[in-house]
């Protein structure tokens, strides 16, 4: 039987003004299997086409804070003592910071972290050409 899931995308607005954003990530929560986790990946050429002065030391400080909240601990401060559900809900709550979260979406997996990856190259990864059906492309597999 499948678990439910739980996701968002990682987002950086580079100005919050101007509403534009790259997706560099996925935060998971599958309940049934205790999974909580993120990716992240920055795409350096995709942000700066956005925002040739944005600060990527500061990006990259607001990225690893996530994976720490999802790691949870003391090392994540007072969110790392909530429960997995409760930190999940605290990172994809909305704000207005260079680092976003979009709206929480759900779905059906075997394998919480496989489906991680799958969204990372779904909706992180550079796309590629469209296939010949229907204008889709392919998924591409991640590389380690």
């Amino acid at each position: 039987m499948a678990d439910l899931f739980e996701y968002a995308v990682i987002r950086v607005v580079p100005r919050v003004e101007r509403g534009e954003y790259v997706n560099v990530g996925v935060v998971l929560w599958c309940q049934r299997a205790g999974y909580l986790a993120s990716r992240y990946a920055l795409d350096v050429d995709r942000l700066t086409a956005l925002d040739p002065y944005v600060d990527r030391t500061v990006i990259a400080a607001h990225l690893d804070a996530l994976r720490r909240v999802c790691a949870g601990g003391a090392q994540a401060g007072a969110p790392g003592s909530l429960s997995a559900g409760e930190r999940f809900r605290w990172l994809t709550s909305p704000r207005s910071t260079t680092v976003q979260t979009s709206p929480v979406h759900s779905g059906l997996t075997h394998d919480p972290a496989a489906e991680l990856e799958r969204l990372m190259s779904l909706l992180v990864d550079p796309p590629g050409p469209p296939d010949n059906v229907g204008g889709m492309r392919p998924l591409r597999r991640r590389r380690a």
